[in-house]
């Protein structure tokens, strides 16, 4: 499934609703992210790499919020010890279809991924030995973010780790715009011009709510994970990984 140049906020909205994950957002969407996360590629990336350093045998890999199934298909392609099956789960209907219909594309996956649709909220989690975040629990509403974290946590086997990505804010206010300014110079010189950078701010700024580093560290380490740690960031966007003791 080829991917289409995202123009969705190219020209002026009367009025501009929130952001939604439909059809028409899954056919730009691996322009959009790529264009509008920096590092996103690098953090595709370590997934993969990361995936064959915690995955156990006989257990599952979890992809929440999975969209298109970038960090599915970086995971998938890894050589991963024996009875390891990747659960690749979204909410959005347009984006698990586009994902299946990449995966029956591809006949060079080492691990199978199972795709459904599927509130990671409410999910009943098999034995895990790795789960994916990437730049999920931003959506998530804030009163269920501790829940979900706790959730994933008892899932994982000891010695198991969560990747966490997600967009931040900064406790000062003047560090917080200066980083926001960097970020969208960032989005100008992947070609978007300050209409489109301004509309979707607008659209996103009801359902992404970002928290600070210090805020993501403690609720992981709330929920039991001894091993924190950003491993990366870039402007107000991070990575972080937790590890569950054994």
């Amino acid at each position: 499934m080829a991917t289409k140049s995202d123009k969705i906020f190219q020209s002026p909205f009367e009025e501009i609703s929130d952001f939604r994950f439909d059809s028409g957002v899954v056919e730009v969407f691996e322009d959009m992210i790529e264009r509008s996360v920096p590092g996103y590629s690098a953090i595709l990336g370590m997934t993969g790499e990361l995936s064959e350093q915690f995955a156990q045998p006989n257990t599952c890999i979890y992809d929440l919020g999975c969209s298109l199934g970038g960090s599915s298909l970086s995971i998938a392609q890894r050589n991963l010890p024996d009875g390891v099956s990747v659960i690749a789960l979204d909410t959005s209907e347009p984006m698990i279809k586009g994902l299946q219909t990449k995966l029956d594309q591809i006949s060079t996956l080492q691990v199978p991924v199972q795709v459904r649709r599927e509130d990671i909220c409410t999910t009943e989690f098999q034995t895990s030995s790795f789960v994916v975040l990437n730049f999920t629990l931003q959506f998530i509403p804030p009163n269920l973010r501790s829940d979900l974290i706790s959730n994933i946590y008892r899932s994982l086997l000891p010695g198991g780790a969560l990747l966490l990505s997600e967009k931040i804010r900064f406790e000062d206010k003047k560090t917080d715009g200066l980083i926001i300014d960097l970020h969208h110079k960032f989005k100008k010189s992947m070609g978007y011009s300050d209409l489109e950078i301004a509309q979707k701010r607008t659209a996103i700024e009801n359902i992404l709510v970002p928290e600070t580093i210090s805020t993501h560290h403690q609720r992981l380490e709330n929920a039991g994970f001894t091993q924190v740690t950003t491993w990366f960031q870039c402007f107000n966007f991070c990575s972080f990984l937790a590890v569950k003791p054994n």
